[in-house]
């Protein structure tokens, strides 16, 4: 059996680890052999329209596990090839994995599904296993256009379904690089990603994945497992033939969002909580749970998942799934995901009557419905006991009678209950326990806690502040009529806490005051202007009722331009003339929510007090100006709007945190507001104070050590200071994480008269930064950018002749060594701009192959200057010897009459010793104006490469000789063509 090579990289431990769990290595070799590459046609061209799959093996298993199928070789492999390269092809494929592909049984004359991947293998020994299961690497493929080779590749009976992208760990944001490169797969070779399923990058200590057809950062996450960074525990954790096949089978998922198709893998708690559920509902002895999962972390596709695999699981005997929901916009979401996974048994009972109607008459499948359609439901409808109820925001949807009119009806049902808070320490919180967790001595099935949602990046922490002490109510009136009284405690949903704001008329009267309005508005316009839109996020206002926030649109329109805020509402037909000037219809609801979502469109702030508070998800949503008392549950749904993770890679927005503004002074009595565990309190929500702490620590402990390096005031002397120190790519690497996060920091607390000790010193800090960045960014222009405050205050600094420049273009040319010597810059920054100006100017001559090479060779000179293996004036004069060589090769060329391919062609012909090289680069030239479209046409490609190849054999008998050379050449100008 062949070996994974010796090289000792990440890519052979993968290869040894993915052996060790019953995957059989195949040789790169001998994958090339079994997808028909041509050992006869140069390397380069070998992989162009490969096939993608093991063919013989996939035909094969087919017909082992498709005995009835009858179609001749590669009728499959042709209909998968005709699937389109994107996710609408990708999903095609997943329900072929599925096994929910078609025959038809021309004995029978019926169709059949077609069986792919036998799922049972997971519960067997791997002796009886009967799929096919290999790993192999560097797996090629060119589509034509652009060629891609994968590190590590997993298959199943001959189809691609894992990639894994290797990096070493010693380059800067290696993991990062893996991803991009797995994004530029998909943009150059998307024939790939229709079968392949799941990536991963790895550097041997992180270890990410996500999907194909969805490389967003947010919905790539880092794998877990007890051994922490030991990449062996991963791979085989992850990689286990088990995990593969239920993350193909079960855990990846499709889903609109704003008529968008995307897709999804479900998380490791996600996963859990599924086999949790679906374990439970079908144990013979127990039959409720609780699912304990916090706000944001995906409870709905655990759901989802949930109740499909209990409708398709063999043991629950053809059953029926109700899917509880409380909210009338989720239970369109709901459907259409159900609706997404294939499921042909799926009923909506929207009214009582027909919910009564389904189960009255034994009906197999999935429902779903909402709770308040079981009221006066008859005791004992259906007394089945393979019915499982799904229950989401269990906290509040079966309390009083609904939920004793629930389990009547269905008395032998499983319940399992989901809910997205923490279950408070209320005799109404303490129900939800008794109702679902009473058979679990923990209380609950599976917890997802807020604090591990934050340590994984599901969620963000939350921070907030409180407005101005005359802007805050009363604690007396706060405290009487809404935070001591009894039916407050542990409320659980917004309408019930309306109805309790209703009765607390002099909070209300103190909130809608006509000055307070004027000023509060006032103050959210100021704060969002200078505070949140230089960070580029979106905002909430919520007001106190529906008036409050009809009011606060008009008051904000005195101090905002009025396109920037929308009222959202429910309207009714009594409502007074100031509520209907802001009612909407459904269709322009629709679309300010969804322009809400986009980064580039208004609104920038939405105004509300009940809608969009519980389920509405908006990641560009930041900030919260809350004016509404609100407590327990609806507090945290609703504070838990801005908790979700952002980031735009193009605009390089990270969100650090959500951040809510007080303006009732709920949390000023943070522990009477929210009546859970302290440990749950303390995760949940901390003081903005903290991130000034957490600066004040910053700017004294860590940034002494970088100001301390600037001695002259940034002259030139300091700047080939900086470069020297900053040489080592480590250091640098820590310098810019360090700065990134004192940046966040300021951006966040900026203005604030707490920053005016630190200005100066954070601007220096700044400035060092944006030296050492331009200094070793890999291009002349730099795309990185500082963030919007921060770059006012740099762009102040400069403008006052604060830092020198740093970057300069040197001219390419018979001056450039005088240039050099006469220039009074270090020598350190010389060598940096030299190679950027020489990579400049092969970008901007990309028809010259001679300085593409040469821009190459100017690369490996720059790092082993970084990596100090060459010193300063060994690198400078390899540089400048470079300079004079092209020099040189100009007047040579000129000669000649050479145009610069012809040119190119000649010296490396001659290099390799090729007698006349000059008649033979003559004839190549001829054959490259022979075919104009080679880089375009396969056909011409091929052609044109023959002709080089006769050109240069008639001047050498030497084959594997000119092969190389011929190789290498057309290397070099498919680098050219890509510059």
């Amino acid at each position: 059996m062949p070996k994974p090579g010796e090289h000792k990289t990440v890519q052979a431990r993968i290869l040894a680890y993915a052996e060790a769990i019953g995957w059989t290595f195949v040789s790169r070799e001998e994958a090339e052999r079994r997808r028909g590459f041509d050992p006869d046609v140069p390397p380069a061209d070998r992989a162009k329209n490969r096939s993608l799959f093991f063919d013989d093996l996939l035909d094969a298993k087919v017909r082992e596990f498709n005995p009835r199928y009858a179609e001749g070789p590669g009728a499959l492999l042709g209909q998968f090839r005709h699937l389109h390269a994107d996710i609408f092809g990708n999903r095609e494929f997943v329900e072929h994995l599925r096994n929910r592909g078609k025959f038809f049984d021309h004995e029978e004359r019926r169709e059949r599904d077609l069986i792919l991947i036998d799922y049972d293998d997971s519960e067997r020994p791997p002796a009886a296993r009967r799929n096919v299961y290999e790993v192999t690497e560097e797996w090629a493929f060119h589509n034509g256009h652009y060629g891609t080779r994968e590190d590590v590749v997993f298959l199943i009976n001959g189809i691609p379904v894992l990639v894994i992208e290797c990096k070493n760990a010693n380059k800067d944001e290696a993991i990062a690089l893996g991803v991009d490169q797995i994004r530029r797969y998909h943009r150059e070779t998307p024939e790939l990603f229709v079968s392949q399923q799941i990536f991963t990058a790895t550097d041997a200590i992180g270890f990410s994945y996500g999907v194909t057809w969805n490389t967003v950062r947010r919905n790539i996450f880092n794998w877990k497992d007890e051994e922490v960074g030991k990449l062996e525990a991963k791979v085989k954790s992850f990689c286990a033939i088990g995990q593969v096949l239920a993350f193909l089978k079960d855990y990846i998922v499709f889903a609109e969002k704003d008529e968008e198709l995307n897709k999804y893998i479900l998380r490791q708690h996600q996963t859990g909580a599924v086999e949790a559920a679906v374990s439970r509902a079908l144990d013979p002895k127990r039959t409720r749970g609780l699912v304990w999962h916090t706000q944001g972390s995906g409870k709905t596709f655990t759901m989802i998942k949930a109740a499909e695999r209990l409708f398709r699981a063999p043991q629950a005997d053809k059953p029926t799934v109700l899917l509880m929901i409380d909210r009338n916009e989720l239970e369109d979401q709901m459907l259409k995901n159900l609706a997404a996974l294939g499921l042909g048994n799926l009923e909506h009972a929207g009214s009582i009557a027909r919910l009564n109607s389904l189960l009255r008459d034994d009906y197999r499948g999935i429902i779903v419905t909402m709770i308040h359609k079981f009221r006066d439901m008859p005791a004992n409808i259906n007394t089945r006991s393979n019915i499982y109820v799904l229950i989401d925001e269990a906290h509040r949807t079966t309390g009083g009678d609904l939920g004793n009119f629930l389990m009547a009806g269905l008395p032998n049902a499983g319940y399992i209950g989901f809910t997205g808070t923490p279950v408070d320490k209320t005799v109404y919180g303490r129900g939800t326990f008794k109702t679902f967790g009473c058979e679990d001595d923990k209380g609950y099935l599976h917890k997802y806690s807020i604090a591990d949602s934050i340590g994984d990046g599901t969620t963000l922490p939350l921070y907030y502040s409180l407005a101005e002490s005359e802007m805050l109510v009363p604690h007396e009136t706060l405290d009487k009529e809404f935070l001591s009284l009894a039916e407050a405690e542990g409320v659980a949903d917004i309408a019930e806490l309306n109805k309790i704001l209703e009765r607390a008329v002099n909070l209300k009267n103190f909130l809608k005051g006509s000055d307070r309005i004027q000023k509060v508005a006032q103050y959210v316009a100021r704060h969002y202007r200078e505070n949140v839109e230089p960070l580029g996020y979106k905002a909430f206002l919520v007001g106190v009722d529906r008036e409050a926030c009809a009011l606060y649109k008009h008051a904000l329109d005195r101090f905002l331009p009025t396109e920037y805020s929308e009222v959202v509402y429910t309207g009714n037909t009594n409502d007074s003339a100031l509520l209907k000037d802001f009612h909407l219809d459904p269709r322009r609801e629709r679309q300010i929510r969804k322009s809400f979502g986009k980064l580039d469109q208004q609104p920038k702030i939405l105004i509300v007090t009940e809608k969009l508070l519980t389920g509405f998800d908006a990641p560009v949503l930041y900030a919260m100006y809350l004016d509404k008392p609100m407590r327990d549950h609806t507090l945290l749904q609703a504070i838990a709007r801005v908790n979700r993770p952002y980031e735009n890679e193009q605009a390089e927005m990270v969100k650090p945190h959500g951040f809510v503004l007080d303006f009732v002074g709920i949390f000023e009595k943070l522990e009477k507001a929210l009546a859970f565990d302290s440990e749950e309190i303390n995760a949940i929500v901390k003081d903005l104070k903290l991130l000034k702490v957490l600066f004040r620590n910053k700017m004294e402990q860590q940034a002494p050590g970088y100001l301390a390096l600037i001695e002259r005031n940034f002259d030139d002397k300091d700047v080939d200071a900086l470069i020297e120190h900053f040489r080592d790519p480590e250091r640098r690497k820590a310098f810019f994480k360090e700065f990134k996060e004192i940046e966040m920091l300021y951006e966040i607390i900026s203005p604030d008269a707490f920053l005016r000790p630190f200005i100066d010193d954070y601007g220096t800090l700044a400035a060092i930064y944006d030296v050492v960045r331009k200094a070793y960014a890999k291009r002349i222009q730099v795309d990185r950018d500082f963030q919007k405050k921060t770059r006012e205050l740099v762009q102040k600094h400069v403008g006052t002749g604060y830092i020198q420049p740093v970057n300069e273009v040197i001219e390419i040319n018979e001056n450039t060594a005088r240039y050099i010597a006469e220039n009074k810059g270090g020598d350190g920054n010389k060598i940096i701009n030299l190679v950027k100006s020489i990579e400049k100017k092969a970008e901007e001559e990309s028809d010259d192959p001679f300085l593409i090479a040469m821009a190459l060779r100017a690369q490996a000179v720059r790092e082993r200057f970084e990596d100090r293996q060459a010193g300063t004036a060994e690198a400078l004069d390899t540089l400048l010897r470079e300079v004079e060589a092209n020099e040189a090769r100009k007047r040579e060329q000129a000669e000649k009459g050479f145009d610069g391919l012809t040119y190119f062609v000649y010296r490396t012909l001659l290099d390799a010793g090729i007698t006349d090289a000059e008649e033979a680069s003559r004839a190549i030239k001829r054959a490259f104006v022979e075919f104009p479209n080679w880089n375009k046409s396969e056909n011409a490609l091929r052609e044109l490469r023959k002709k080089v190849t006769f050109a240069v054999l008639a001047n050498s008998d030497d084959l594997n000789r000119v092969t190389a050379l011929v190789d290498q050449l057309f290397r070099l100008l498919e680098k050219a063509n890509r510059v």
